[in-house]
Parts: structure tokens; C-alpha cells; sequence
């Protein structure tokens, strides 16, 4: 998988390349649809930037969408710019399967536990009625008990 380390000098080797200020690429991100303040930009391009940690769906996503345009490999890019926009394609992708594999296990959960649930109250209405027969039956023989030492 993709280093951040490795996309954060890509994106601010671009950023230089392409004389982009902190605003163009708040409003190139906005432009795809995403957001990133523009403290979080500044944060991901300050200098020894690579070596924190960032949010790759919330963060550095949306700036390589934007700056890189990952979208679309064009042959005047530098085979680590190729293999950077494929690698990000692959994560954003396999994410993509990973939130749909947790949200179909979500479901499954779910049903399981309702499932439980329901046996679980089945259990217990059962239970209160073998509670009910066995008051009643005691108080049968609590009758019997005091009409014979009543005798």
C-alpha cells in the first residue's frame, strides 16, 4: 500500500511544481466535491509534514484528488506520479469494498442479535408462566395445609 509519508512529498512537490497556494487547493477540493480546511492544508504542507500522521480518507484523499487528479494517468507523468495515482485508485477502491463488507456484517450482527432477542424473550415468557403454575400450585397446597390444621 501507498506510504503517506511518500504522498505528502509527492503533493507538496506538486504543489511547488505547480505554484499552488493553500486557497487554490481549498477551492480545487471543494470543486470535487470534498472538503479540507484550509489549518488541516497547512498542516499537511508545512515542512516535516511527512512524518505525521494524517487521515488518508479524510485528509489526504481529497488533496491528491484534487492536485494529482488520480482520476485520469497521463503519460507525462513520472512513473512514481503513475504508481502514486494507482495506488491511491487501489485504496480508495479497496475501502470502498472494506465499508461494504463491514456493512453487510453490520446487517448480519444485527439480524443475529434480534434473532437472540426473541429467543431470549420467548425464554422468559416461558419462564414466567412455569413461575405462574408453580404459585398457583403452591398456593393449592398452602390451602390443603391450613384447611388440615384447621381439622
Amino acid at each position: 500500500m501507498t506510504n503517506s509519508r511518500d504522498l505528502i512529498l509527492k503533493l507538496k512537490e506538486v504543489k511547488k511544481r505547480d505554484n499552488l497556494s493553500l486557497a487554490m487547493i481549498e477551492e480545487l477540493t471543494e470543486k470535487n466535491g470534498e472538503h479540507v480546511s484550509k489549518t488541516t492544508l497547512s498542516r499537511v504542507f508545512a515542512d516535516g509534514s511527512e512524518d505525521t500522521i494524517f487521515k488518508f480518507e479524510n485528509t489526504l484523499k481529497p488533496i491528491a484528488n484534487a492536485i494529482l487528479d488520480i482520476d485520469t494517468i497521463e503519460e507525462d507523468d513520472s512513473l512514481d506520479t503513475q504508481a502514486l495515482k494507482i495506488m491511491l485508485r487501489y485504496k480508495a477502491n479497496k475501502i470502498k469494498e472494506l465499508e461494504a463488507e463491514l456493512d453487510h456484517a453490520k446487517v448480519k450482527y444485527h439480524e443475529k442479535l434480534d434473532k437472540e432477542r426473541e429467543q431470549y424473550r420467548r425464554s422468559i415468557e416461558y419462564l414466567k408462566k412455569q413461575i405462574d403454575i408453580k404459585d398457583k400450585r403452591i398456593d393449592i397446597l398452602m390451602d390443603a395445609v391450613f384447611k388440615r390444621s384447621e381439622v
